[in-house]
């Protein structure tokens, strides 16, 4: 079976990248953009910073910031009629994995109608054509939906999210600038980050691992590790060492998938709108000792890229349980939580109901039972 890589065709990286967005626009013949950014990147001034640069230019545009951050059904439906009345011919997204979520939905729907209905894009869909294009603009160094074919949607109802991968979905121009990411505060620091360690150790761990992930993983799991500490500080090296470390971790996780981690910390986020990088650190030693015996001698190298001294010295229980402790302890270091009360008894069995439904699950190098499901959930209950 072939492997395949899907990537953009340009990213740039680096403090100042921003002011290539203008270079791009033109380039493309671009004549309006469709800027889509949440309220309080708009409120705050994050977005103003590339909005500034098109005003600056003559590039007309026009914003779009109805966008939860767990965006829903209604946020696309709103995003797509906003952008038809627009008369824009590319988007311009904004902001974290809310953001360009919304945009990639947005963007497919509009040149695939026949998918009116974002749910029915749920898993891979068989789209035609490419989305609008995109030229995403991170603000947190996490999700990095800027080099992925996935988004995830919520749909409010059904309490739950459901994931979509399309390669048609994939942004033409990532712009990774680390000054877009310093006004954010040290919480979201810290659980986008942590979202980001997850997406590089389970694309290393999951079913569908091979040379060239594995190169991306580990390096990615290297640099956040070293770096998500100083960048919860705000430090320059901090912002820019995971800037870079969460794309590198996208490069790698879009193209081989997750795994049991990611598919219940969706249900999480989708029943009690917990932030997904906060879901996702929770479950990381979870369910990293729930696999470990899956992963042959993976988590000597975690535990060698996250630092760990002496690995080559160490029995195999002993450096999967380093690379678990490591994780633990930058978790904590962060201040990421290790409880949720919000979760209840009576709530577990639909949970883990979810979980094992969610696009995410099948990657996992392990399979699970819904009572192994459940523990897991109970696990994080106060």
């Amino acid at each position: 079976m072939a492997n395949r890589i899907s990537l953009n065709g340009t990213s740039y990286h680096g403090a100042g990248a921003i002011s290539e967005v203008v270079n791009e626009i033109n380039a493309h013949g671009f004549k309006k953009a469709f800027v889509a950014s949440d309220p309080d990147l708009i409120k705050f001034g994050v977005t103003g910073k590339v909005t500034d640069l098109l005003d600056k230019a003559g590039i007309p545009f026009e914003i779009y910031s109805d966008i939860k951050p767990n965006p829903t059904i209604e946020n696309v439906k709103n995003g797509v009629e906003a952008f038809k009345k627009s008369g824009a011919d590319c988007i311009v997204a904004v902001g974290g994995g809310s953001s360009m979520d919304t945009s990639k939905a947005i963007g497919i729907i509009i040149t695939n109608p026949e998918f009116a209905d974002v749910r029915s894009l749920e898993g891979v869909a068989p789209t035609k054509n490419p989305c609008v294009p995109i030229i995403a603009i991170p603000t947190t160094a996490g999700t990095a939906a800027e080099v992925t074919i996935n988004y995830v949607i919520t749909d409010v109802e059904k309490e739950r999210k459901f994931v979509c991968v399309d390669t048609h979905d994939m942004p033409i121009v990532a712009i990774v600038d680390p000054e877009m990411m310093s006004s954010m505060p040290k919480g979201l620091t810290a659980a986008t980050g942590m979202d980001a360690l997850t997406h590089a150790i389970e694309g290393y761990t999951t079913r569908a691992a091979w040379e060239m992930t594995d190169m991306f993983h580990l390096e990615a799991i290297r640099l956040i590790s070293k770096n998500l500490r100083g960048a919860v500080e705000n430090t320059k090296e901090g912002r820019e060492g995971m800037a870079l470390g969460q794309y590198i971790a996208g490069m790698g996780f879009s193209n081989v998938g997750l795994g049991i981690d990611h598919a219940m910390a969706h249900t999480l986020s989708a029943h009690y709108d917990t932030p997904h990088g906060v879901a996702c650190a929770m479950f990381l030693p979870i369910s990293m000792e729930f696999n470990r015996e899956y992963t042959g001698e993976r988590l000597r190298e975690v535990a060698r890229a996250m630092g760990v001294e002496g690995v080559d010295n160490m029995s195999q229980e002993e450096y999967r349980d380093a690379a678990i402790a490591a994780v633990k302890k930058l978790s904590e270091d962060v201040g990421i939580p290790k409880t949720l009360d919000k979760i209840k008894e009576e709530d577990l069995d639909q949970l883990a109901t979810d979980a094992l439904n969610d696009a995410c699950y099948p990657g996992n190098p392990r399979e699970a039972t819904k009572e192994q499901v459940i523990e897991m959930f109970r696990m994080l209950m106060a």
